[in-house]
């Protein structure tokens, strides 16, 4: 008796309580794995398995279901791993009696070990009578014949278990984090990591939904169940080589653009009062363009300088931009608690009604000659104003900038352009961060500082492109662990071949495209029967109705083309409306300072070179696109050339002056 317990007390720390979990989801995959375990469990023979397959699947656990649903179950389950056995080790073998065995990772043994555990397994052992199970990350020829084989299928291959298995881990792992209860997952999640291989299978998997309930704050918004957002789910990947870090190259840059008091005397001190300033002097100054320098530097100078900042600085104004500063500052002057985003897949609509409501402002601009009336030109800054003050004053951070803002939107699409990105190592983040203060706000920690986190509700390691990234530096003023970088890249690296396109981004891209056939209808549908003279004079009906007509035009054809190939055309997108604003900008941009002081125009020939120039950027880089984007045989990539030089030459035509 005394030697008995001994042994017990040898194998206590091997021993396997129970089984973790079963076998979840119900693809053909899992029922097939659920049915060997079954056969294997209930076998009268009892004879040596071998569950095999990649890192990460749990292949203990399978084996614990097998001991566990056998007719052996009261007998131990003890488990031994390779490192276990080495040296005197080994002696433990002796102690098992008629307890089961498993050996876990198999082929990782030596030779000889791997022989005495096929002896045991085929009952020449006298002081072994129990059952031996053995998992391995490869299935061994050597074990034909004397062992059940079951190969565990991998995740990337049963894809439509992943949503199964994520709902089963939050229900597991939420009640120990402190939610009371379990968070939903929107469908939007499951259905974009199921395009992700998941090389650490079930473990990786574990670690991501472990990692995303640390990451969001447990307060539910109001009337809505709680929701795990698309952006706490980032990934581990692969850093891209190239890539320049600014900010190791220049540490005091980093400094200086992290500064709080830089971006709140840049902010509240200058931006806020400037527009208001701006405003009244669209109100109470000269109504033409001509007259009111403030319009001039609105239409002359705003639009074309933004355009062309997009491929060197990305979404940077929507990190100044006083619509936002406003909602900024009516959010913390209302007193109540703001909600917490509805997270979910909000892009499904909030992407059409972003783009509609871009082009009905088109509408406006063209139909109500915005451009040289300024108490409208001041309305069209208000009202986007008080969408974001409506936004700010009901839902926490930038709810309007992220999901509704015309402006914003357009910024986002054009961002994928920029040689400019700021982003996270999810290596570091991965590793050594435990507060997320970047993605949901928190306590100074080390050299973080104290913030409310991304402004736009993302994690600065799950950008895979700029759309949702303004460049406002909480990330980096979060970071105790200095794993965000502002790094120079290739232009137009976002768009990929396997890159991430939302719902309703097809439709901005054609509204934009729409937006140039509209300010240049006359020469597309002036030859049309009943076409009004102008847009801006005669009765309302008829002008409104050709201004919807051209702005449908890019529609008509858009909606039946490869969404990749929209994309391709991006940078041929902003170029051609880089052009169209061109005019305005360098024949008004000089003439802003009062007369009598030095004015400048450039000449109409300048002007149509620039455009020419712009045009044949946008078209090489469009071609280039085309190419990456598409991934087709020389044959189709040619014929796609063909269509963009056309849509290149026909561009030109309409915009050049």
């Amino acid at each position: 008796m005394p030697d008995d317990l001994q042994r017990l007390e040898r194998l206590a720390p091997y021993v396997l309580g129970r089984a973790r979990r079963g076998v979840v989801g119900n693809s053909r995959y899992a029922k097939r794995l659920r049915s060997e375990l079954l056969d294997a469990a209930n076998d009268p023979e009892q004879r040596p398995i071998l569950i095999s397959g990649e890192p990460g699947l749990e292949k203990d656990n399978l084996a614990a279901l097998v001991h566990f649903g056998s007719s052996s179950r009261r007998q131990l389950l003890v488990r031994f791993e390779a490192a276990d056995l080495q040296g005197q080790g080994r002696r433990l073998l002796d102690d098992l009696g008629e307890h089961s065995l498993l050996i876990s990772g198999v082929d990782q043994l030596n030779t000889d070990l791997r022989d005495h555990l096929l002896a045991m397994a085929r009952g020449e052992c006298e002081s072994f009578q129990g059952r031996v199970l053995f998992t391995a990350e490869s299935c061994l020829k050597s074990f034909d014949g004397i062992t059940a084989q079951i190969r565990v299928p991998p995740l990337r291959v049963r894809r439509s278990d992943l949503g199964d298995w994520m709902r089963y881990l939050i229900r597991q792992h939420a009640p120990g984090l402190g939610w009371s209860r379990p968070p939903e997952l929107p469908d939007a999640v499951v259905r974009r990591l199921q395009n992700h291989a998941f090389a650490d299978n079930l473990n990786e998997l574990d670690t991501l939904v472990q990692r995303a309930l640390r990451q969001v704050r447990l307060q539910p918004p109001q009337g809505h169940p709680p929701v795990l957002p698309e952006a706490a789910f980032w990934l581990e990947r692969d850093e891209h080589v190239a890539r320049f870090d600014l900010w190791r190259w220049k540490p005091w840059l980093r400094q200086l653009m992290r500064s709080r008091r830089l971006w709140t005397v840049l902010l509240y001190g200058l931006v806020s009062w400037m527009f208001v300033v701006a405003n009244l002097g669209l109100w109470l100054g000269p109504q033409t363009r001509a007259d009111n320098p403030i319009l001039i530097l609105f239409w002359a100078w705003w639009w074309p300088l933004i355009l062309l900042t997009y491929p060197l600085v990305g979404r940077l104004w929507c990190s100044i931009c006083p619509f936002m500063v406003w909602g900024s500052i009516t959010q913390k002057l209302t007193p109540w608690r703001k909600r917490i985003w509805p997270h979910g897949d909000l892009d499904r609509w909030a992407s059409p009604v972003l783009a509609a409501g871009f082009g009905l402002i088109l509408l406006w601009e063209e139909v109500w000659n915005l451009e040289n009336t300024a108490w409208l030109s001041s309305c069209l800054l208000l009202l986007i104003t008080a969408g974001a003050v409506v936004g700010s004053t009901l839902f926490e951070k930038r709810f309007w900038c992220r999901y509704l803002c015309p402006v914003g939107g357009m910024n986002g699409l054009f961002a994928k352009l920029s040689i400019l990105e700021l982003r996270a190592e999810s290596g570091t983040c991965s590793g050594s961060c435990s507060s997320y203060a970047c993605f949901k706000g928190g306590p100074a920690e080390g050299e973080g500082l104290e913030t409310d986190g991304c402004p736009l509700g993302t994690h600065p390691a799950h950008l895979t492109d700029n759309r949702n990234c303004v460049l406002c530096m909480s990330c980096a003023q979060a970071c105790p662990n200095r794993s965000v970088q502002l790094r120079l890249r290739p232009p137009a690296a976002d768009l990929q071949r396997d890159m991430h396109t939302p719902e309703g981004e097809r439709g901005l891209i054609l509204v934009l495209a729409g937006g140039i056939c509209l300010h240049h209808w006359d020469r597309l549908l002036g030859w049309l029967p009943l076409t009004p003279l102008s847009l801006h004079e005669g009765p309302l009906l008829p002008r409104l109705s050709i201004a919807a007509l051209a702005l449908a035009l890019p529609s008509v054809l858009g909606l039946w083309v490869n969404r990749r190939w929209l994309y391709a055309a991006l940078p041929l997108l902003w170029a051609l409306l880089l052009a169209r604003h061109l005019p305005i900008g360098m024949a008004e941009a000089g003439t802003v300072l009062p007369t009598g002081w030095p004015q400048w125009q450039a000449d109409p020939h300048v002007i149509g070179f620039c455009q020419s120039l712009a045009i044949s950027i946008g078209l090489g880089t469009a071609l280039v696109m085309l190419r990456r984007l598409l991934n087709q045989n020389g044959r189709t990539w040619l014929l796609g050339s063909m269509v963009m030089l056309l849509l290149g030459l026909g561009g030109r035509w309409l915009v050049h002056l």
